[in-house]
């Protein structure tokens, strides 16, 4: 019995493992087949694809799925329904949340998303209630080791938002959207022997700091959303204690 026992619990952490890799690369085959609907098929001067393209490699999605999903989005638009929604809502203690979603069908996702707000405590807002305390930005991130005063001088002229070094000793660059590709295409030619990263977020503008109560709370709902088929990613002002 014993030897059953944990050959179950095996077989559930297996297949727990297999829904969260099916579920992540829809998400992502989602995205790309937006993304190349709506910035088009290349991605050196398709930020939004590119950064989908760099999600897909990190998953390894194999190559057939990925070319599928550009060719779907950029031959066959017609046929691509989905709808791009930013969902706003308030947290624990007030802190303001945005998950962004690729949805066929808006009212069965909506009302998903408000379910996730109400069951942990949050609250699903109008457009703009909260939308107005971030800001999009195009971000890089250079392995550790790289000189940052090199990175700034390169970038002096395309607008940069911050450069920053992060806890890994990475380099994190965020820089005003109309100038990614510009910038993308300026840093591939300069140090094209670095492996460095690129995608869009959404930065806050003012942070809300919770206590490790409220972080374990707020974590909880944020994992709820994520695990929402059609969101595709969350962002928030929080900063969570652990």
């Amino acid at each position: 019995m014993a030897g059953h026992s944990k050959w179950a619990n095996i077989q559930h952490r297996k297949n727990r493992q297999d829904e969260r890799k099916s579920r992540l690369w829809t998400k992502i085959i989602r995205e790309i087949t937006v993304s190349a609907k709506n910035g088009g098929p290349d991605p050196d001067t398709n930020p939004q694809l590119r950064s989908s393209l760099e999600k897909a490699s990190n998953a390894n999605i194999p190559k057939e799925n990925i070319n599928r999903a550009i060719h779907k989005g950029s031959k066959e638009s017609d046929t691509v329904k989905y709808e791009e929604i930013y969902y706003e809502g308030y947290g624990i203690n007030g802190s303001a949340i945005i998950a962004y979603a690729m949805t066929d069908n808006r009212t069965k996702t909506a009302s998903e998303v408000r379910h996730v707000f109400t069951k942990n405590n949050g609250n699903l807002g109008q457009d703009g209630s909260v939308s107005f305390l971030f800001k999009k930005y195009g971000r890089f991130i250079f392995p550790a080791g790289h000189n940052p005063e090199e990175i700034f001088e390169t970038a002096l002229n395309f607008n940069v938002e911050e450069i920053e070094t992060l806890e890994d000793a990475s380099i994190e660059v965020l820089c005003e959207i109309e100038y990614c590709t510009e910038l993308y295409n300026l840093f591939k030619s300069k140090f094209n022997e670095l492996k460095f990263s690129n995608d869009i977020i959404m930065k806050p503008l003012s942070l809300v700091h919770l206590n490790q109560e409220e972080s374990i709370k707020m974590n909880k709902l944020l994992l709820d959303l994520e695990n929402l088929e059609d969101i595709q990613s969350t962002y928030t002002n929080a900063i969570l204690t652990s």
